[in-house]
């Protein structure tokens, strides 16, 4: 069938001033209080924590200026954690932290009072006993939602007030590495900490990453020397611990390996590889084997430090670059037609060789450096970043880290206006006792840092891997189906649904592995793993790869060869493209899809992402679909004319040019359209809730359709309560039917995909959609100078008519005025 490049819209039909419909945040739960007890006992308690902490300071000869308080909520009630931070008094909420006591959860949060704004929550409590205020319809005591919240008040201690990490990691007597989290980016305020660690003996680490009021460095110390810092520094907003990272042609004579390398360069043509790279950080590459040297030119090889060298002592980041480069390599030797490559290599190499390698490192630090090397060789081009390095523990239930956090800063481009496409691997099950709990294991095992990040794509690995042709393996099976999950694919099944994003959002080929149906034991085998360069070609040209790693390497592939094929495209279009094209196989839905819920299908994304990309998909449309790209800005919120207060601004509609007579014409025909809207967030890592004003994202988009037969009129008003002739009042409309795959559950993350399905003849009259702002930390926090930012933002929307041979590609060409391309009959990969 023909193919064809997508089309590009010019942008919105028209932007509107814009104010969300939804009010608040749906309240807080808070228990009941008698109040004169409740406020004389939460005084007390203030009291004497103040007069501990002055008489602990004393005895450390201690200059803080200042003390740290912990507020506590009730199991299962809320913390009210925004009134807990007055910035013009200078009381700083350092974190906020949830843990579980007999089934329920406790909300704890430390906060800093300088000593000079001591009577600060003194006064609040003695207004709450005695002082009734008039808003709302009854009267109520004053700084109710406040105090009522709070159950008791101590004074901040190391392990339950600022270690925010399992309590298991928590230094003991020995020093370990550890992140110190400070309040603050002022250079003078961690000079100061800095001198201190000196003064205290505490080893410091190399780099520091910043973020908006935090400031992140590494340091090796015991509980004890952590306990000296919270009294002596005015800074300390939490402790984290260091992450660690965890690191047929085979058979052949190396001279028939040599053959088929020969074959495959004969076959290659290089179309202006230079213009757009694949940057791997690793290990290093070694650009000897003659299928990388073509494609790495020695000037864009680099290590953080020049004294690890620039050559792969491991192998790993050989094997990443040989994917990265062609794709599934074992397809690409056995085929005959040519190969055009249209993307170069750079290398960087991230993780020091031994003796020198020190597992424990402030790993964001390092990412950046290995990026900022290749940006500053090859400031034109246009560059996927792909890293397989990841945590050799499993994340923190999508907590975000320094590293996901740097990385999601790095993507955003906020220090530097440039946007970076990054593919993280999703990392793997490596235990052989989990691999034999195959699937179970793959739904405890939970993605791994950095990988949470929000703005990267994180890859993790299905299998279409089951032959063992392996003599010496009779008797031996595939542990899972074709098109099934790989074995080694780490999943976000045991994340909050409705806060951390939806992870990984795509899975490539990962390899299988071999398991004995008698003994049940478990083994890898090359016969089921993909294969790549190896690093010592004098030896050997090829060596097996797999795991997640090798699944995020060929997702590179397939990001440089879309960037290549439409240069204009900006990285969050091809993120996008990559995700929009990717499709559930059968043994995925059959294992992980256990209902027709959104619920349901939220738990199949979480396992197997939105499933397995098609590179042509992602690059071309036929006569019968029809795919739709706006690359866009908007600046989601601005500060009110009318009075103080910072509001949601604008939103964008569009009005997509549908084939309104051909989907009439197929009337009751079942179809299917995609909707993926990709941006990047200005991150917010520090551990203080991400709620309210602490939102971890500086913002959010989102993207709603109007419902068959719903007017513009009726739509605008139902999305925008700014439209209404009283916002308070509701729309009159009902929201659309139930036509979407996820619904609500594609709200989190940075990037949200879903599919409508419904009649033809409805889909005839849902043309009409709006791209809108909710909340994030850029309004939230004003003060910090960031709330009139203009934010990016890519929109895919698809038909798809399968079995039907109606062209409505031309059409909406001709109405969009795009010049009607010679459509490709022939692909040259």
């Amino acid at each position: 069938m023909p193919r064809y490049p997508h089309l590009f819209l010019d942008g919105p039909s028209r932007t509107k001033d814009f104010s969300s419909p939804q009010q608040g945040g749906g309240g807080v739960d808070l228990p009941r209080r008698e109040r004169q007890a409740h406020a004389e006992r939460l005084k007390n308690e203030l009291v004497v924590s103040f007069e501990k902490d002055r008489e602990k300071r004393v005895a450390a000869v201690s200059d803080r200026a200042g003390t740290y308080l912990s507020f506590a909520s009730d199991p299962g009630f809320d913390l009210t954690t925004k009134s807990l931070e007055a910035a013009k008094l200078g009381i700083r909420l350092m974190n906020v932290q949830e843990s579980r006591d007999a089934g329920t959860s406790i909300t704890r949060a430390t906060v800093y009072v300088p000593q000079n704004a001591s009577a600060h929550f003194l006064k609040k409590l003695t207004q709450y006993e005695k002082q009734d205020s008039n808003r709302g319809p009854e009267p109520k005591p004053m700084n109710a939602t406040l105090v009522e919240s709070i159950a008791e008040i101590r004074l901040a201690v190391l392990e339950r007030g600022f270690w925010t990490d399992a309590i298991s990691l928590l230094p003991g007597d020995s020093p370990d590495w550890v992140e110190a989290w400070l309040s603050t980016a002022d250079l003078g305020a961690i000079e100061r900490f800095n001198f201190l660690c000196e003064r205290l003996e505490i080893k410091q680490g190399e780099g520091r990453l910043t973020f908006p009021e935090r400031t992140v460095l590494l340091i090796c110390a015991s509980r004890g020397q952590l306990a000296q810092l919270i009294e002596h520094s005015e800074h300390i907003a939490e402790f984290r611990a260091a992450r660690e990272v965890a690191s047929f042609f085979l058979s052949q004579s190396n001279r028939e390996q040599a053959d088929w390398v020969q074959h495959l360069l004969d076959r290659l043509s290089y179309q202006s590889p230079d213009d757009v790279a694949v940057l791997v950080l690793d290990h290093g590459v070694n650009r000897g084997h003659r299928l990388l040297e073509p494609l790495l030119a020695e000037i864009d090889r680099h290590a953080v430090l020049p004294s690890w060298g620039k050559n792969d002592h491991h192998g790993h980041g050989t094997l990443m670059a040989g994917t990265a480069a062609y794709g599934d390599l074992l397809q690409v030797l056995q085929d005959k037609h040519p190969v055009r490559v249209t993307h170069c290599l750079e290398s960087a190499k991230i993780l020091p060789p031994p003796p020198a390698y020190n597992s424990k490192q402030l790993w964001g630090h390092y990412t950046a450096q290995g990026i900022s090397l290749a940006t500053i060789q090859a400031p034109h081009r246009k560059r996927v970043i792909c890293m397989a390095v990841t945590s050799s523990t499993n994340g923190d239930r999508g907590r975000p880290s320094s590293w996901s956090g740097k990385l999601d800063e790095l993507a955003s481009g906020c220090d530097d206006e440039i946007r970076r496409l990054i593919i993280v691997s999703a990392g793997n099950v490596a235990d052989e006792e989990d691999w034999k709990r195959y699937p179970e294991s793959n739904k405890t095992a939970e993605i791994h840092d950095p990988a949470q990040a929000w703005n990267v794509l994180t890859v993790g690995a299905f299998t279409a891997k089951t032959r063992l042709a392996d003599e010496t393996m009779s008797g031996w099976n595939a542990m899972a189906e074709t098109g099934a999950l790989s074995p080694y694919s780490s999943t976000s099944l045991t994340w909050d649904r409705y806060r951390w994003p939806l992870k990984p959002e795509v899975i490539f080929e990962g390899g299988n592995l071999a398991v004995h149906p008698e003994s049940g034991a478990v083994t890898p085998h090359d016969d089921l793993e993909l294969l790549s360069t190896s690093k010592t070609p004098q030896f050997a040209q090829f060596a097996a790869f797999g795991q997640t790693s090798a699944a995020a390497a060929q997702a590179a592939w397939m990001a440089a060869k879309i960037q290549a094929a439409y240069p204009t495209a900006w990285p969050e279009t091809v993120r996008a493209l990559i995700v929009h094209s990717a499709e559930w196989t059968e043994a995925q839905t059959r294992v992980f899809l256990t209902g027709n819920t959104k619920k349901a299908f939220g738990r199949l994304v979480r396992a197997c992402g939105y499933g397995v990309p098609d590179l042509e998909r992602a690059l071309y449309c036929a006569n019968n679909s029809l795919t739709l790209i706006a690359q866009e800005t908007i600046q989601p919120f601005t500060k009110h004319l009318e009075r103080s207060g910072y509001v949601t601004n604008q939103m964008h509609l569009y009005q997509l040019p549908w084939p309104t007579e051909d989907l009439l014409a197929l009337g009751e025909l079942p179809v299917q359209m995609r909707v993926t809207l990709s941006y990047f967030i200005e991150p917010s890592p520090g551990e203080v809730g991400w709620r309210d004003r602490y939102r971890y994202a500086s913002h959010a988009l989102r993207f709603d359709l109007n419902a068959p037969g719903e007017s513009e009129d009726e739509f605008i008003k139902r999305v925008n309560a700014k439209e209404r002739e009283n916002p308070k009042v509701g729309p009159g409309t009902k929201a659309p039917g139930d036509h979407w795959t996820l619904g609500e559950l594609r709200d989190v993350g940075s990037i949200h995909s879903d599919i409508w399905s419904g009649r033809a003849a409805d889909l005839a009259s849902s043309f009409r959609l709006i791209v809108h702002p909710a909340v994030g930390w850029w309004r939230e926090r004003h003060h910090l100078g960031r709330w009139n930012k203009v934010t990016r933002y890519s929109l895919i929307v698809s038909i798809h008519l399968p079995g039907v041979e109606t062209d409505i590609y031309t059409p909406v060409a001709f109405k969009i005025k795009a010049a009607i391309p010679i459509p490709i009959e022939v692909p040259v990969v």
